[in-house]
């Protein structure tokens, strides 16, 4: 399997696991679990390529991708939250 689409799945199951643990952090404007693993897997990706494009996280592999996606995941879902009503 190519790298890169590894990297993209890591970083989908991370940003999913972030995105509820956002969810559970901020219970009163969560998503759900479908909806906390939808923005957490956005968020995921988003934090998990940004990341790798700024060059943080460099040399850590497929950790550094998952501690990229995790807390992408994290922050999306608890920036939505502030949007829910």
């Amino acid at each position: 399997m190519d790298a890169n689409l590894v990297a993209i799945i890591v970083q989908l199951i991370a940003g999913v696991v972030g995105g509820n643990v956002g969810g559970a952090v901020n219970k009163a404007k969560s998503f759900g679990s479908t909806g906390n693993s939808i923005i957490g897997a956005i968020g995921g990706i988003l934090g998990g390529q940004g990341m790798d494009m700024a060059g943080l996280l460099q040399g850590m592999g497929l950790g550094g991708d998952a501690i990229g996606a995790g807390v992408g995941g994290i922050l999306l879902t608890l920036i939505a939250g502030f949007f829910k009503k």
